[in-house]
């Protein structure tokens, strides 16, 4: 029996990961520093290829049972309403679920969580926290501390970095994780607040501009997140303010009572990309292989859909069917798609939405609606969109 393999980090990503690799009979050891299931503001969108994923394990259901679906979305100018809209229709031929689906990613965490709860080969231990590593040409030793405080050791034929954003197995080989910080601070507000009540015609995703910047509308089951942005010459820490977060709100839709606000949290965007998702026998996933604008709902999604190409591979190499160099094909195939697609389009998006002229915002709108009324070419747009053409690139890469 070959030691498990060593997945580092439980969010969406890594649990997946996990699935697929007992799906094919490669016993897993999850280490996830915190000790409950992820709970914060994150992802909420999952697009029709990732539901098909999921949907292999059983957890497309629990997740249609309670996320919205959203078979259109929006672009609209919000003093005048005009919009474009995309009809995921226009893709009913390309896949099972046309339509984006609005839950957030604890949701399938949890669902994910539970499920590998009833595996004895998949080892999920939350509250242990990876402190340091090494890797020789047999494997990796892993220097681990429990809840208790307590330091131990595993070793593992392969790593898999599933740690995020502040991937700590990526700081500490002191990899170049090249790319920009974008200027702007997003501002997620969520809210109970019916905003589809208020607002004609408006869907569950909507890009908005208006005449003083731009904000974006999600719903999900229970709340509504709202982007915002700090106003011209307005310091972030102002733009945080209780006050300044009513008074943005009131612009959206204005009402004679305040915004009853849950949460509030200010966040960077960055666009990153590792060169080679493979180090020796570490692997990266998801956030610690490559960060994007979340326009567009592709962060978490992407990373989902690298597990999904690593996990076709690795359980070949671990049982040694296949040479060492099949991992390399993981990068060959995953990379152009995290910049060609991923991160070229999450940046189209966030570009769209933060022109601030009016004659090329009202230009672009027209290009928009062109593409939205036309049924090929917003099938076109739409395969790209919901990512279903990155895979299909990502598939036809074979050495």
């Amino acid at each position: 029996m070959f030691d498990p393999v060593v997945i580092v980090g439980a969010g969406p990503v890594g649990l997946v990961a996990a699935l697929r690799l007992q799906s094919f009979g490669v016993p897993v050891i999850i280490l996830e520093r915190n000790a409950q299931v992820q709970n914060d503001l994150r992802a909420s969108t999952f697009h029709p290829p990732t539901l098909e994923m999921l949907d292999d394990f059983g957890l497309t259901e629990g997740l249609l049972a309670r996320g919205l679906k959203t078979p259109m979305w929006q672009i609209r100018m919000h003093e005048t309403g005009e919009k474009a809209e995309f009809d995921l229709a226009h893709i009913s031929q390309d896949t099972k679920y046309p339509f984006r689906l609005q839950v957030e990613q604890n949701v399938l965490c949890e669902l994910a969580t539970k499920q590998i709860g009833g595996m004895a080969d998949v080892d999920l231990r939350m509250g242990h926290e990876l402190g340091g590593f090494t890797q020789d040409g047999d494997g990796v030793a892993l220097q681990v501390k429990d809840l208790s405080g307590k330091n131990y050791s595993i070793t593992t034929p392969y790593m898999i970095a599933a740690d995020g954003a502040r991937s700590f197995v990526r700081k500490s080989l002191g990899l170049k994780f090249e790319g920009h910080t974008y200027p702007e601070t997003t501002i997620l507000v969520t809210t109970k607040f019916p905003f589809h009540e208020h607002i004609e015609g408006l869907s569950n995703v909507n890009y908005i501009w208006f005449s003083e910047g731009t904000f974006s509308l999600l719903r999900l089951p229970d709340v509504w997140r709202c982007s915002l942005y700090a106003d011209k010459n307005q310091a972030l820490e102002d733009a945080l303010h209780p006050a300044n977060i009513e008074e943005k709100l009131q612009r959206i839709v204005p009402k004679d009572t305040p915004y009853d606000v849950e949460e509030i949290r200010p966040y960077r965007i960055h666009q990153r990309v590792l060169e080679d998702y493979r180090v020796g026998r570490i692997l990266f996933v998801g956030d610690a292989a490559h960060m994007n604008s979340p326009s567009g709902g592709m962060g978490m999604n992407g990373g989902i859909h690298d597990a999904w190409s690593l996990t076709e591979k690795l359980p070949k190499v671990y049982r040694g069917e296949a040479n060492v160099t099949l991992l390399d094909l993981y990068t060959k195939q995953r990379l152009p798609i995290a910049k060609d697609e991923i991160l070229k389009q999450s940046h189209k998006n966030r570009s769209r939405m933060q022109e601030r002229d009016p004659a090329a915002r009202r230009q672009e709108l027209s290009r928009m609606q062109a593409i939205a009324a036309d049924p090929a070419a917003s099938r076109e747009f739409l395969l790209t969109s919901s990512m279903l053409s990155g895979l299909h690139k990502s598939r036809a890469i074979t050495e």
